[in-house]
């Protein structure tokens, strides 16, 4: 098959790519450019895209003697990913760009572009599987549970799935890096990238509020409704916070306050005590069904509501986009916005992946 291999940089794209190849693909490497200034989005092992990493997967394809591009998708990740994560905190939403980043620019401009261009498959180094259930590709969790990124690619639609390779969903990280030593690659020990790519220096509330500026409003204890303080701007914050608050009381319980709830057209934080963190019920809609097939009924599961963590057993129910999902047990946290992926539990082939939606309400 000719194989697009997407390389960021870093050690996983890298023996991805180079899988590929000895599986007797016909390779060719891309680095996504989406920066207009790549050298603003990286400080250490924070952020990526830069020009050092284009130029370390430029070296790794250089050594696997495939064929390397550069492709300029800094527009389209600016108005699909950046932009949206902007609006959706200015809406008091807690959105997860990771997600938009998989499902709007990896596999759906990039896959879009190397289909127009004649390759079959886009191989990337997402710690995920594929498994083929009646016939169909289904997403199922990494060998490697730490490091799954299942969570991240569960809004890929079946279509997607059918081009996508993920050639070290059965391996270890430490496995990987190893590989890459053998291999010579000179990313066998870099860093790994994390945060949110775009915001390097990890203070995303400085971002939103370059980008949005103040809103005032008031910080409420939601049991008294009484003004325990003011804030800049609800895009500050995000339910189950508790560091920066600047509230010196605690809750009734004596302990430290969290948020419970933004209010967006009101400026209104809500805070209490932890124990008004916890939901046993999620609505959610704009569902997508990685599996081709829709729940049919009440269905029971396990759900995730981040990339690593927020995990229980549930309930759930579909009627059309919309998801309707009973938790076994509480979880706390939980923020609109977010997304709840849906996995099947499999002992034999690992959970697979059911479908994905946006958390809209929680109670």
């Amino acid at each position: 098959m000719r194989v697009l291999a997407a390389m960021s940089g870093g050690v996983d794209s890298a023996v991805a790519a180079a899988r590929a190849v000895d599986a007797g693909h016909d390779v060719v490497g891309v680095h996504l450019a989406l920066s207009a200034k790549p050298g603003t989005l990286r400080t250490g092992s924070r952020g990526c895209c830069t020009i050092e990493d284009s130029h370390d997967a430029r070296r790794a394809a250089d050594i696997m003697g495939i064929p390397f591009y550069i492709w300029d998708f800094a527009e389209r990740f600016t108005e699909e990913v950046v932009e949206t994560f902007v609006g959706e905190y200015a809406a008091g939403r807690t959105p997860n760009p990771c997600v938009t980043c998989n499902e709007k620019i990896k596999f759906e401009a990039l896959l879009e572009k190397a289909m127009a261009l004649g390759f079959d498959a886009v191989a990337t180094g997402h710690y995920a599987r594929l498994a083929v259930v009646d016939g169909e590709p289904m997403l199922r969790r990494s060998v490697d549970e730490g490091k799954d990124q299942s969570y991240v690619l569960a809004s890929l639609t079946p279509e997607q799935l059918s081009h996508a390779m993920f050639p070290l969903g059965d391996s270890w990280k430490s496995e990987v890096r190893a590989e890459a030593e053998r291999r010579g690659l000179s990313v066998a020990n870099k860093p790994d990238s994390h945060d949110i790519c775009f915001i390097p220096d990890g203070d995303t509330q400085k971002f939103l509020e370059n980008r949005l500026g103040q809103r005032p409003g008031e910080l409420v204890d939601a049991e008294t409704g009484a003004v325990l303080g003011q804030h800049t701007g609800v895009h500050g914050f995000t339910v189950g916070q508790r560091k920066g608050l600047g509230i010196e009381a605690p809750a009734s319980d004596g302990r430290p306050r969290y948020v419970l709830s933004l209010e967006p057209v009101s400026g209104t934080v809500k805070v209490g005590s932890s124990a008004g963190l916890g939901i046993d019920a999620i609505e959610a809609d704009r569902a997508i069904w990685p599996s081709g097939q829709a729940l049919d009924g009440p269905t029971e599961c396990v759900v995730q509501v981040r990339a690593h963590g927020g995990i229980a057993e549930a309930v759930a129910e579909a009627d059309g986009e919309r998801v309707s999902i009973q938790l076994r047990e509480p979880l706390r946290g939980v923020a609109p916005g977010q997304v709840v992926v849906l996995y099947r539990p499999d002992n034999e082939s690992g959970d697979l992946v059911l479908g994905s939606a946006k958390i809209s309400s929680t109670r």
